[in-house]
């Protein structure tokens, strides 16, 4: 039988869903409610069952308590339905308070939404880089020790952070304005740790890069995205390229898949009694089956 290639956990990493008061239209256009449903179809569909659903911030564009209901009326059915842990990350347009209440059951508190999470021993950290009135990101010295205190004790299958403002450099005009602050610190807690990725939002575009040695992920928005195409000094955000990221977790890799969101047309497909009679076959007869080049006229 041929090697498998399952994953020992899968994340469903999305961000910037920027909901609002009454399904009102982000800037009067984005309907990002039918968005962020139409990810949730495309994830139940696909019959991938992830351990997480993970939202980096920006849930709400204003904070609104209609706005936080609503989208976890949207999202906590289907994450009980695919067995998934729902995992809320506080972003810059995120109020505390009503994240506490709304989201997590808890008493109002102006204290920062940090949590951990054990996904059958993949431990996920959520960490809370917002400012209270303002849009940049700070990691305070009392969320700095905590979490140098949580990563003390390496975890089984190593641990993921997930956060809003990810440290990383782009070349949008006036966004590192609002980038997360004094990153040093944050790099000096990780290093060296059993940290095995991050995974960011804020940015409204898909990018990877490294920080401290560990690769970070950022998820494009489900709202809207920026257009790094625009042009000089263009701060653009368009109707299209929303996308959620699944993560794929192996014992020495972690995999970052964008999925973009929306229902194309089929150009080309195996249908399911191919693709699993072929995986039954031996290495060496997968290889002749599906490798091989098919014989060329002429």
């Amino acid at each position: 039988m041929a090697t498998t290639n399952a994953p020992t956990h899968v994340i469903a990493h999305l961000s910037d869903t920027h909901f609002l008061q009454g399904r009102a239209k982000l800037y009067g256009t984005v309907d990002t409610d039918s968005t962020l449903a139409r990810a949730l179809l495309q994830l139940e569909r696909s019959e991938i069952r992830p351990n997480a659903l993970v939202f980096t911030g920006d849930l709400t564009d204003l904070g609104e308590t209609d706005a936080y209901r609503r989208i976890r009326a949207l999202v906590e059915p289907a994450a009980e339905r695919m067995g998934a842990e729902l995992v809320w990350v506080m972003g810059n347009h995120d109020v505390r308070g009503r994240m506490w209440v709304e989201l997590l059951d808890q008493a109002a508190s102006d204290d920062p939404v940090d949590r951990v999470f054990d996904l059958d021993g993949l431990r996920l950290i959520a960490l809370d880089t917002s400012v209270p009135g303002f849009h940049h990101g700070e990691l305070g010295s009392g969320q700095l020790e905590w979490l140098r205190e949580e990563l003390r004790a390496p975890a089984a299958h190593g641990t993921l952070i997930a956060l809003h403002h990810p440290p990383i450099p782009t070349t949008l005009p006036l966004m590192p304005i609002l980038e997360l602050q004094e990153q040093e610190l944050f790099a000096d807690v990780i290093r060296g740790t059993d940290v095995r990725g991050i995974l960011g939002g804020h940015l409204h575009y898909s990018t990877t890069s490294l920080f401290a040695g560990i690769p970070i992920s950022v998820a494009a928005a489900t709202c809207y995205t920026m257009d790094l195409s625009a042009g000089p000094d263009q701060l653009s955000g368009v109707g299209g390229g929303q996308s959620f990221t699944l993560v794929h977790v192996y014992p020495e890799q972690v995999v970052h898949s964008i999925m973009p969101i929306g229902d194309y047309g089929v150009i080309n497909s195996f249908p399911t009694d191919v693709v699993r009679r072929i995986e039954a076959l031996s290495p060496a007869e997968q290889r002749d089956a599906f490798s091989r080049h098919a014989p060329r006229a002429g």
